[in-house]
């Protein structure tokens, strides 16, 4: 978003930040004590002057402090970081609880349907010898199926493991298929030797096999639900609610399940983005064992319609690869007719345009590197595989079932969509955080549409951008037209003490056609004061690149998505904007929305596409895969 100068060529960008007006201040010390550098003045009051509301810095005291160097270096207020991933706690199975001597040498139903005392079981004294690490619910779960006598063991029968153990581990040993690594649930079966079989070592072998593919089993249902990696350890962008699977229940229904494996394998996602997106890894991975031709386009600088390139051949062939269906049907005449011609005819012109609007790049037919990388598909295939392999967890983290009608913002792809009756009915250009003013990944659900809205400055902004001007020009926000309050009381701009604290102060921009906001904001309330929002600065929506805002999105299109959610008509938009009021307008229903982060995600013909990283974050991910590995692998 951008609020401008009036009269002035030059502008400021500015957007979302970390507070918003009148928020609680979210930090211990004031800037006058960051100025300072001096603990023992922190202990200082902000007293009003009766006339013109100005703040004067004093001490506990009431003397003035004055003396400020306005030379000493401007605070900052920093975002969120990124972490060194801290896996969950692995504990001991509290196994002293499982022992029952009452049972040891007893025979029990071990077979869905079956009488009691077909197979013997195994001494179950062993299993208080066993030793089993596993995370807090999974050691729970144990405890409590194994801890009742009248609970069977599940995969052993007699002297040896049984068939259900065998189809539960090859379910696990095909874990990386649904985007997770096996070698977390991987397991040895017991090594007994036949020939001179030792009883005690033997039940002591299998009691502990029975305890670890448990731990393994239950392990992989909690990883396939939720995911195996805490996102809000990741960083403090990383905000979600993560979900809670109920293990108590499983090991009970895998006993008499027809179909172990097939149970197991059930508690995967199944929603339509997931299906897709480990479809596309299956495809990926058959792949790379095959030599399937590479498609490069060797293109120097831009093609521009009418000009000739041998590299049109390459481009066609390109798109019949990478287009979609839709895409391909829809040009199928110009892909039959075409010969191999260097010329960049207007039929192939019509047909790159197509595919160019279809991946959200600017659709003027002029090729550049950006549309080149997406023809090509700009990845290897080992880069495709873990960017996958990664949006497969992250799906884990929003709800199985997005809905019917939602909102989903991918900051990757630079897009906004709007589904309803599950359906993709619209889809636009937005402009999300910078690299270092990063948007948050989290979800919401719209609540208000607010038409001509006041701007509220966040704190974060005022000190980092506006606080260096008002301390040349105390003037700055009147000439702007901005509304400044110091605690509460409005107050003119020149009349602040801007060496002293901003925590009391208030900053906000009037409707107007200057608006950072636009003609209107989509709110869903959270706390990292994210929204959707028109912008003035519409040339940003034709830049490939649109990182560029200060954390909250911006809409290529305000008053379609507007319209969508509050199931009206673009019409009627433009007359609750044309009235110059500042009001708002709740949805009739709650919609959920989705700030999410995919540099793989299918579109709406279900095709896979691929995003460069703009922040770095799958980098993040990866790491705490591996530590999470790491620590499972462990030796007890």
């Amino acid at each position: 978003m951008t609020f401008v100068l009036k009269g002035a060529v030059s502008a400021l960008a500015v957007s979302c930040g970390l507070a918003v007006m009148n928020a609680a201040p979210a930090h211990a010390y004031t800037l006058m004590d960051m100025l300072r550098g001096d603990r023992q003045r922190t202990q200082s009051t902000i007293f009003m002057d009766q006339t013109p509301g100005r703040p004067v810095p004093r001490d506990a005291a009431g003397g003035s402090l004055g003396g400020l160097d306005p030379e000493a270096p401007l605070p900052k207020v920093s975002g969120p970081r990124y972490y060194t991933y801290k896996t969950e706690t692995l504990q001991f199975v509290d196994t002293s609880k499982l022992a029952d001597p009452v049972v040891t040498g007893a025979v029990a139903d071990v077979s869905p349907g079956g009488d009691a005392g077909q197979e013997p079981v195994v001494q179950r004294r062993f299993l208080a010898q066993a030793k089993v690490r596993a995370n807090a619910d999974v050691a729970k779960a144990l405890e409590a199926y194994y801890g009742d006598s009248r609970n069977p063991l599940i995969w052993v029968e007699g002297n040896q493991i049984n068939e259900r153990a065998k189809s539960a581990m090859a379910t696990l040993a095909d874990a990386a298929s649904v985007g997770l690594d096996p070698a977390d649930y991987a397991l040895q079966t017991p090594d007994i030797d036949p020939a001179n079989p030792d009883p005690a070592a033997r039940d002591r072998a299998l009691t502990q096999f029975e305890l670890d593919l448990s731990a393994k089993v239950l392990a992989f249902i909690q990883d396939t639900v939720r995911g195996r990696i805490d996102p809000n350890k990741i960083s403090g962008y990383h905000d979600f609610q993560r979900k809670v699977v109920n293990l108590a229940p499983v090991l009970k229904l895998i006993r008499m399940s027809p179909d172990v494996g097939a149970y197991i394998a059930s508690r995967s996602p199944d929603s339509p983005q997931f299906e897709a997106l480990k479809a596309e890894l299956a495809k990926l991975r058959a792949a790379d064992g095959s030599n399937e031709e590479q498609i490069v386009i060797s293109l120097q600088g831009l093609l521009k319609p009418g000009d000739s390139s041998p590299e049109v051949a390459n481009i066609v062939k390109a798109i019949q690869k990478h287009g979609s269906e839709t895409l391909r049907a829809d040009h199928a005449a110009t892909l039959a007719a075409y010969a191999g011609s260097t010329d960049y005819s207007p039929d192939i012109v019509a047909l790159v345009e197509g595919f160019q609007k279809e991946r959200g790049l600017k659709s003027d037919g002029v090729i550049g590197q950006a549309t080149v990388r997406a023809m090509t598909g700009g990845d290897t295939n080992a880069s495709k595989i873990d960017k996958l392999i990664v949006a497969l967890e992250q799906v884990r983290w929003l709800p199985e079932d997005l809905g019917s009608r939602y909102v989903m913002i991918n900051q990757p792809a630079y897009m906004a969509y709007y589904h309803n009756d599950g359906k993709e009915q619209l889809s636009m250009r937005v402009v999300v955080g910078g690299k270092n003013n990063q948007t948050y990944f989290f979800n919401d659900q719209i609540e208000t549409v607010e038409f001509n809205p006041f701007w509220g400055v966040p704190q974060s902004i005022i000190i980092n951008e506006m606080l260096p001007k008002l301390r040349s020009d105390p003037n700055y926000l009147d000439q702007l037209g901005y509304e400044v309050e110091v605690n509460g009381h409005a107050v003119a701009s020149s009349s602040v003490d801007w060496y002293g604290s901003t925590d009391s102060v208030s900053v906000r921009q009037p409707p107007s056609s200057d608006n950072a906001l636009g003609e209107l904001k989509i709110l869903f309330p959270n706390s990292h004061a994210i929204y959707m929002h028109d912008t003035p600065s519409k040339s940003f929506f034709k830049r490939d690149m649109r990182a560029l805002s200060h954390g909250c999105v911006r809409l290529a299109n305000p008053r379609a998505m507007a319209a969508a959610v509050l199931g009206t008509t673009v019409d009627d938009v433009a007359k609750q904007i044309a009235s110059g009021q500042n009001h708002a307008v709740k949805v009739p229903q709650k919609i959920p929305v989705y700030v999410s982060y995919f540099t793989a995600w299918p579109n709406k013909d279900g095709v896979v596409e691929y995003f460069d990283d703009v922040y770095g974050r799958d980098a993040y991910v990866e790491k705490a895969f591996d530590a999470t590995t790491k620590a499972r692998g462990a030796q007890i």
